[in-house]
């Protein structure tokens, strides 16, 4: 596993996102126009570089999160928010559907105070427009030491396409997520 990623391209940002399992979040940022990588990991814990199976125990404090990067010319900050909103329940505390412990806590780890404002208005917007019926119970913290999840969790969705998690959780949510933001996907290879 890799602590610190390389830097990202100059002129390129890095959001930090946990919601639910990262399969799925990893599946869907993959295909937003202006994210030019998209890792698996683990932050918000006090264990260095922990399993897979170490954050499954949830007794290291980790969420299963994705480093996005992206280029803030094509997609901003908010819109990368705005599509984390829209692909995850951001209204149950440590839980998303039957997966359920700390690791799978909706949280957004913010790089500066930036990124701060705009994660708490677009939580803000969220919360008038009515999406959900609960309250968001997001956690927003300071960004943390990021941990690379092993090999097989990167791309996850792509490489197990019909393996029964990947039809019955994350293929619902990348629908959900290109019928909603048909507009900003990649153009697919031909």
């Amino acid at each position: 596993m890799i602590e610190n990623p390389a830097s990202p391209p100059a002129g390129s940002e890095v959001a930090l996102l946990g919601g639910g399992c990262f399969w799925c979040l990893d599946a869907v940022y993959r295909n937003l126009q202006g994210v030019s990588e998209v890792l698996s990991g683990y932050a918000g814990g006090h264990v260095d570089n922990p399993s897979y199976e170490q954050v499954c125990g949830k007794r290291t404090g980790h969420a299963e999160v994705v480093r996005v990067v992206f280029d803030p010319a094509v997609v901003s900050y908010a819109d990368i928010l705005r599509v984390f909103f829209t692909i995850h329940d951001p209204t149950t505390k440590d839980r998303q559907g039957a997966d359920v412990g700390p690791q799978y806590r909706s949280v957004i780890f913010f790089d500066g105070a930036q990124q701060e404002a705009t994660a708490k208005e677009v939580m803000a917007e969220v919360e008038r427009e009515g999406l959900y019926d609960g309250l968001i119970v997001t956690e927003l913290a300071p960004a943390p030491t990021f941990w690379t999840a092993e090999a097989e969790h990167q791309d996850y969705f792509n490489r197990n396409p019909w393996s029964g998690y990947c039809r019955a959780v994350v293929a619902p949510k990348v629908a959900k997520f290109r019928k909603g933001f048909a507009h900003r996907l990649k153009e697919r290879a031909a």
